[in-house]
C-alpha cells in the first residue's frame, strides 16, 4: 500500500478527510495527521510518504515549506494543496514545487478528492512498474558484464596470452587500470559452499547475491581490487597498487577482503576465506600465479574458516593414513554402540587434528572417511536391530562436494549424531530390550570369552530362558551370533591392519590359535592366512 500523510491545522478538515474516504479501498494506507509543517516534517524522516495532502498556512512551517523539504527526500513524492487561499502568487509556488493538483476548501467535494487519489496511485503504479522493468535490464546488463568478465579470466587461465597490450586493454574495459601498476592476484572460496547454496536455493541466485554485495562494497568505497567470479564457490580478486608506494601491498589486500568478509557475513550471512597469490608485474606473471591459486588443493583443503593467508607450498603427510583406521574405526563403533552423541564431538575434532597435523591429501581424507561410514553402516546392520538409513551414493556425493577439513568436521558430527539418534529410535521399535542388550554387550566385548551363562546373568535371566528368546529373536543360538561376530571383526583386523593371526586370536579372546583357525575356516571358507592373500592379489 502507498502512504498517506495529511497535514492542516484546522483539526475538522483533518478529522473529516481521515473518517470520510475509504483509504484502504484504494490501496493506500493512512500513515498519519498532522497540525503543521514542523511534526509532518519530523514524522517523514521515520517513515517518508508516498502522497502529501497539505495546508499552506500553517504555525512553526507552512505547506509550501514542508513540500520544498520533502522533494528534496523524495522526488517522486506526490503532492495535493488544500487550501482556502487562492491567490496567484500561490498557485505559481505550488507549479514550481510540481504539485499535482491545487484543492480550494471552500469547494471541496470528497468525491473529487479520491478520483485525485486514485489518479495518484495510478501514477504511482504506473512508476513502480517502470522502476522495476529499468531494474530488470540494469540485471540484465550487470549479468552480462559479469559473464564477460568471467569469459575474460578463464580464457587468461586457460589460453596462451598472444598480446599483452590487447589483454591490458581488455582488462581495462572491466575497470582493472595496470599501467605502472603491479598486481596481487587473489582467490576467494565461499566457506561450506553446500549449505550456502541450500539456503539460496540455487547457484544463480547465490552467484547474484555474492557478486552484488562484493560490488557494492567495491563502488562504496573506490575499491582498486577487481572482482571475477570463476563459477559460483570461487572467485578471483585482482588488487593493482603502485610499486613504489611505501605500503605493503600485502596488508592493504587484506584489509579490502576483511571489509568484504564483513559485508557478506552481515547481510547474507556467508562466510567468504581468501588466498593472496604473490606480487605480479605482467600477463603472464598474473596468468601463472592464478592458476597456481586454483591447483593449491593441498591449502585451501586444511585452512580455517575465514581465513586470510598467503599462498603456500604444502607438503601432503608421507605415513599410511589406513595403518590408524583400525584405531578411528573401533572407537566410532562403540561410540555407536553406546548410543554417546555428546563424545561425538570430541572424537571426530581428535582425529580432524590428526588429519591436520600430517596433511593428508584430501581425495585420501575423503576415501578414509567414506570407508569408516561405509564400514560403520555395515556393522550396524549386522547388529539387527539397528536400520541403516543412508545410502551410499548420498554418501559418496556429499563427500565430495566438500571443500575443507573444518566442514569435513561439521558434516561428520552431524551424520553421526542423526545416525545415533535414528538407530536408537529404531532399535527401541524392533526387538525385545534383552536381545537387543544382549548384542550391545558382545559388540562390545569381543576382546573376550562371551559364555551364554554371562550375559543372561548380566541381563538378570535365566540362561534357558535368555537361549529360547534370543534364537527366537534372531533365528540364530546365541553361540552362533557370538562366533559370527567374532569372525566378522577377524576379517577387519586382516583387512585393516598388519597383525599375525596368533595376534588376532589374542585379541578375539581365543587361546588356541588352531581352534581359532578352525572356526574362521568354518566360516569364511578359507583359513586367515589364505583370506589375508587373497585380500591382497586384488
Amino acid at each position: 500500500m502507498y502512504k498517506v500523510m495529511l497535514v492542516d491545522d484546522d483539526y475538522p478538515v483533518l478529522e473529516f478527510l481521515s473518517e470520510t474516504i475509504p483509504w484502504n479501498e484504494y490501496g493506500l494506507e493512512l500513515q498519519g495527521c498532522y497540525e503543521n509543517g514542523a511534526i509532518a516534517l519530523e514524522q517523514a524522516e521515520k517513515a517518508m510518504p508516498d502522497i502529501l495532502i497539505t495546508d499552506i498556512g500553517m504555525p512553526r512551517m507552512n505547506g509550501l515549506e514542508l513540500i520544498a523539504k520533502l522533494k528534496e527526500q523524495k522526488a517522486s513524492l506526490r503532492v495535493a494543496i488544500l487550501s482556502c487561499h487562492n491567490e496567484f502568487h500561490y498557485a505559481q509556488q505550488a507549479v514550481k514545487l510540481n504539485v499535482q493538483d491545487y484543492v480550494l476548501k471552500d469547494t471541496l467535494d470528497p468525491k473529487d478528492l479520491e478520483k485525485l487519489l486514485q489518479q495518484f496511485k495510478a501514477s504511482l503504479d504506473q512508476d513502480e512498474r517502470v522502476q522495476t522493468h529499468q531494474h530488470q535490464l540494469q540485471h540484465i546488463v550487470d549479468r552480462n558484464k559479469e559473464l564477460l568478465k568471467e569469459k575474460f579470466i578463464r580464457r587468461t587461465l586457460q589460453q596462451p596470452i598472444m598480446d599483452a597490450g590487447d589483454w591490458l586493454a581488455e582488462a581495462k574495459s572491466f575497470q582493472l587500470s595496470l599501467e605502472g601498476m603491479e598486481c596481487l592476484p587473489i582467490l576467494g572460496l565461499i566457506d561450506e559452499y553446500r549449505t550456502a547454496k541450500q539456503r539460496f536455493v540455487s547457484d544463480d541466485i547465490l552467484r547474484f547475491a555474492v557478486d552484488n554485495i562484493i560490488g557494492e562494497v567495491s563502488s562504496r568505497d573506490g575499491s582498486p581490487a577487481v572482482h571475477f567470479a570463476y563459477g559460483t564457490k570461487e572467485s578471483f580478486f585482482l588488487f593493482p597498487y603502485l610499486p613504489s608506494l611505501k605500503i605493503n601491498p600485502y596488508d592493504a589486500a587484506v584489509e579490502r577482503m576483511k571489509q568484504i568478509q564483513a559485508a557478506l557475513n552481515k547481510y547474507l550471512k556467508i562466510s567468504m576465506s581468501f588466498i593472496i597469490g604473490e606480487r605480479c608485474r605482467n600477463p603472464e606473471e598474473i596468468k601463472g600465479t592464478l592458476n597456481g591459486l586454483l591447483a593449491s588443493g593441498l591449502q585451501r583443503f586444511y585452512m580455517d574458516e575465514g581465513s586470510i593467508v598467503k599462498k603456500q607450498s604444502l607438503k601432503h603427510g608421507d605415513i599410511d593414513l589406513f595403518s590408524w583406521y583400525d584405531q578411528a574405526s573401533t572407537e566410532l563403533r562403540e561410540l555407536m554402540l553406546e548410543k554417546q552423541t555428546g563424545p561425538i564431538v570430541s572424537t571426530v575434532r581428535h582425529w580432524m587434528a590428526f588429519l591436520k597435523e600430517h596433511s593428508f591429501e584430501p581425495e585420501k581424507v575423503k576415501d578414509w572417511v567414506l570407508k569408516l561410514l561405509l564400514d560403520l553402516k555395515l556393522k550396524l546392520q549386522s547388529l539387527q536391530y539397528f536400520r541403516s538409513t543412508y545410502a551410499v551414493d548420498v554418501l559418496h556425493k556429499e563427500i565430495l562436494e566438500i571443500d575443507s577439513l573444518f566442514e569435513l568436521e561439521h558434516w561428520l558430527v552431524e551424520h553421526l549424531q542423526s545416525v545415533i539418534a535414528l538407530a536408537g529410535e529404531i532399535g527401541e521399535r524392533g526387538k525385545r530390550t534383552e536381545v537387543v542388550e544382549a548384542c550391545h554387550y558382545v559388540s562390545l566385548h569381543l576382546d573376550k570369552r562371551i559364555s551364554l551363562e554371562e550375559v543372561a546373568d548380566h541381563l538378570f535371566l535365566n540362561s534357558s530362558y535368555f537361549s529360547r528368546l534370543f534364537k527366537k529373536e534372531t533365528g540364530e543360538t546365541f553361540i552362533e551370533y557370538v562366533t559370527r561376530m567374532k569372525m566378522n571383526r577377524a576379517k577387519e583386523l586382516l583387512d585393516q591392519t598388519n597383525h599375525p593371526v596368533g595376534k588376532i586370536c589374542e585379541m578375539l579372546g581365543y587361546d588356541n590359535q588352531s581352534y581359532f583357525i578352525k572356526i574362521f575356516k568354518a566360516s569364511v571358507g578359507v583359513t586367515p592366512l589364505e583370506y589375508r592373500g587373497q585380500k591382497t592379489s586384488l
